[in-house]
């Protein structure tokens, strides 16, 4: 028996002919989608890419415990129990996170693997006399210093990568069919082939770039923003052509590992999978990117197709709701191997035979931001009700970052845990959380979407009978992961980890009587002026604020509360957040 897993990074579901679209080029994914069976309701888990990576190990959500993180001493890895079970494991990739501290525990637990470098800044080349790459953002020095860091590293590498067989897609594409035609007529292998496109930089050979009307590759960097859009539609035009431009050419590389399936008549031996980590917002909801925003469907909703050669079904769809914790049980019962007991992940079997539902309730989302749940039709995104990052930590024996160790200072109030029940017995440190991400986490506020009627997620959906069931599935879902006692009170839920009934699906209790761009705005003010000191003017704007207060109110009120040197701030973050209604 035979499995290949092919994997993108922010592969948007949505651009995909083989879902229906005609916004690019992709007949190779057409050709996929005709080949295998076709997942409609198929979501993330823990949200970005290591994350992501650690639950196609475990089987098991990562968010609720820890942000970005290694595999821990505890964790069952899907690839090692291969290995260890006589099937050989290999990995190909150019996702230059397995490089960093992050990420170090993932790539030994293959039998073999290569490594494809040059990706996204990696640190590849030494070239000492660097250029300069101009950056202006009003982002924390340190993220600001590690983007320019990692954007001038980019224009070295690429230096290196002037045909398109030099293109690190290419290189790893390659590598992936060399294993396959080596090692085609062996049995029990797996095959992990993974690139790290279209993920930025979208760095693409100027053939691809032509078929979307761009003469000019030094148009566009390459690097779109992580923030909410301000560009003209010209410019939003160009940053989306250059991701298509990039889907096409990861489709065409699609399309050769199509053809080895073909020339060496791998469909009647061996499963394939084609998926990704996550989508990618290029400007729906007003927002490029991830991370900040919530988990709107581009990001949330993913691609899945996969080929069982004992269960048939080319060309067919499926609606059961699947997610990537049920990766790693489907690939080990497709080798007849049982699945470790803290695996929360169902083997697919069930759906690709029939249909048949594998799950009725789907968690998904970034550590210490919205929990969020999907049952297929409704989407409930529960905030933070308590602000700041008090009452969050990080459970681990691993403190590394996506990049660096934990520092001192941040381990310095650690203490130790008991551990969960999927920790073996071992105690873990519980490291109070610090993120970027999760400061203010609540500012989005509670939301509901039922993304049948409303697939664009425009508009809240106000039943709170919907809300409130979602709400105890959610509640029954954190119980069965362990989930650490600080996140009921965290999101409010019941003291007793029982069903709390009448929860609210708007944003925050408090500002219920205000339109929706108010709420954004009062919340996101009140909030500057709380960590400014400046309280009393908090308490004014409590009593002075209006059910029926427009935006022109709420600038008002700044005008004449705030002090002068601090306009321009308040109405920046303000801004940002009232966009989103």
């Amino acid at each position: 028996m035979k499995a290949i897993m092919l994997m993108f990074d922010s592969l948007n579901k949505h651009m995909l002919s083989a879902y229906g679209s005609d916004a690019a080029i992709t007949p190779n994914f057409q050709r996929l989608k005709e080949k295998t069976v076709r997942f409609n309701h198929f979501y993330v888990g823990s949200m970005p890419c290591m994350p992501a990576r650690r639950e196609l190990h475990t089987g098991r959500y990562n968010f609720l415990h820890r942000s970005w993180s290694p595999l821990e001493p505890f964790d069952d890895s899907m690839p090692e129990i291969l290995k260890k079970h006589g099937i050989h494991t290999h990995l190909v990739t150019d996702h230059k996170h397995y490089w960093r501290d992050g990420g170090a525990t993932y790539h030994s637990r293959y039998t073999t693997y290569e490594f494809i470098r040059g990706q996204e800044g990696d640190a590849w080349k030494g070239v000492v006399d660097k250029p300069q790459y101009q950056y202006e953002s009003g982002e924390p020095e340190e993220i600001k210093q590690r983007r320019i860091t990692s954007r001038t590293q980019h224009q070295i590498n690429v230096r290196f990568m002037a045909n398109e067989e030099d293109h690190h897609l290419a290189r790893t594409i390659n590598s992936g069919l060399e294993f396959i035609s080596t090692n085609h007529a062996a049995d029990n292998w797996f095959l992990q082939l993974e690139c790290f496109d279209p993920h930025e930089p979208f760095f693409v050979p100027e053939k691809y770039l032509r078929m979307y009307g761009i003469e000019d590759p030094s148009v566009f960097d390459g690097w779109p923003p992580y923030y909410f859009v301000t560009e003209s539609e010209e410019r939003q035009s160009i940053i989306r052509k250059y991701y298509k431009a990039l889907l096409t050419m990861v489709d065409e590389y699609v399309g050769k590992v199509l053809d080895h399936m073909d020339h060496y008549d791998l469909w009647k031996d061996t499963l394939l999978i084609v998926n990704t980590d996550h989508g990618f917002l290029l400007g729906e909801h007003e927002w490029w990117g991830k991370n900040i925003m919530p988990l709107y469907n581009e990001v949330a909703n993913i691609p899945f197709f996969i080929w069982h050669p004992q269960c048939g079904g080319a060309g067919e769809s499926r609606q059961a709701l699947a997610q990537t914790i049920d990766i790693p049980a489907t690939i080990l019962d497709y080798f007849g191997l049982d699945k470790p007991a803290d695996m929360q992940g169902h083997s697919l079997k069930p759906a690709i035979v029939d249909d048949t539902p594998v799950r009725d309730f789907a968690l998904f989302g970034y550590h210490g931001c919205h929990v969020n749940i999907t049952d297929g039709r409704y989407v409930y995104m529960r905030s933070p009700v308590v602000r700041g990052i008090d009452h969050l930590f990080e459970y681990t024996l691993m403190p590394t970052r996506i990049n660096r160790r934990f520092t001192p200072k941040e381990l310095q109030g650690m203490t130790l845990h008991p551990g969960f029940t999927f920790t073996k017995g071992c105690q873990v440190m519980k490291i109070p959380a610090e993120s970027v991400m999760t400061r203010d986490a609540d500012r989005f506020g509670h939301r509901l979407y039922d993304v049948i009627k409303d697939p664009q997620q425009e508009q809240l959906c106000q039943d709170i009978n919907i809300a409130g069931r979602l709400f105890t599935a959610m509640e029954r879902e954190l119980l069965a992961a362990d989930a650490p006692d600080e996140l009921w009170s965290r999101y409010g839920f019941s003291g007793h980890r029982s069903p709390l009934l009448g929860c609210d699906p708007g944003l925050l209790p408090e500002y219920s009587r205000y339109s929706p761009e108010i709420r954004y705005g009062m919340v996101c003010l009140h909030q500057y002026l709380e960590s400014h000191e400046l309280s009393l003017v908090a308490q004014k704007l409590k009593q002075q604020a209006q059910a029926d207060w427009h935006r022109e109110n709420l600038w008002q009120f700044v005008l004449d509360e705030v002090p002068a040197e601090q306009h321009q701030s308040v109405f920046y973050k303000m801004a940002l957040e009232m966009r989103l209604n």
